[in-house]
């Protein structure tokens, strides 16, 4: 354990910020697609809101999205168009709305993913109370067997005893690992981060093996941080495609 390890506590003032962008390969425009007659990232404010662990934020790449959060009464912040991750999005933000670093701990919600249980929220802050850990994120167990061959099902290898509900991650890859008998787990792209582990992994370069495995957390632990995650019971719909808009519109009527 480092100096600045041995002196970290839990976090105690934590900030949520949702980034959101409407320029979507598969789905443009979807931070405002259509769901039960509410747009897809107000579902996601809502819900983040309902996790009550700290003030809400939403970092927006365009006007539209901006005026959507104002108008259901959530907080937004205008951030650069340009930015290659959500991670740096959420950066500019934090930046912009607490320059003084009053908030500890940021936790990064996907704005697409408009079914996050409030508990998983929560349950990504845990990783946090110990020291060691710089990131935190969650994973759930494969339980359909087609998952554990599918490349868009990223993995998480862990070192986690058995009944456990924290690992720390080893790896993350789109194929099938670890090999032999034993529970696979299927990762949530939602990250909880120390203040000063976030403002460290945006600076980092690209690593070969995160743009081998199109993977960004991987450039993480090639830099020396650690992440953990806790295991949930459930994986939240993530709306990538038109197939996944409509399943989202079913769950959520």
């Amino acid at each position: 354990m480092t100096d600045n390890q041995s002196t970290r506590a839990a976090p105690t003032n934590p900030l949520v910020i949702v980034p959101a962008r409407m320029n979507s390969a598969r789905l443009p425009g979807k931070p405002l697609a259509d769901i039960a007659g509410v747009p897809m990232i107000v579902h996601v404010l809502r819900r983040a809101i309902e996790a009550d662990v700290g003030p809400v934020i939403v970092a927006c790449a365009e006007q539209e999205i901006f005026d959507a959060v104002s108008d259901a009464g959530g907080r937004a912040v205008l951030t650069r168009a340009d930015h290659p991750s959500g991670s740096d999005r959420a950066y500019e933000a934090l930046t912009r709305i607490d320059p003084d670093g009053r908030h500890d701990a940021i936790v990064n919600v996907q704005g697409d993913l408009p079914t996050i249980e409030a508990l998983a929220v929560r349950a990504a802050l845990k990783p946090l109370e110990q020291t060691d850990v710089d990131i935190a994120t969650l994973v759930s167990e494969i339980t359909i067997e087609e998952e554990k061959d599918n490349p868009n099902v990223v993995k998480a290898v862990l070192s986690m005893c058995d009944g456990a509900s924290i690992g720390r991650a080893l790896y993350f890859s789109r194929q099938r690992v670890p090999s032999g008998d034993g529970p696979l787990y299927h990762h949530i792209g939602l990250y909880a981060f120390r203040r000063e582990s976030l403002r460290r992994f945006v600076g980092l370069d690209p690593a070969p093996v995160e743009q081998r495995e199109r993977l960004e957390q991987l450039r993480a632990l090639e830099a020396g941080m650690r992440i953990d995650a806790a295991l949930v019971d459930t994986v939240p719909l993530g709306v990538d495609t038109p197939a996944d808009l409509e399943r989202a519109r079913q769950m959520l009527a």
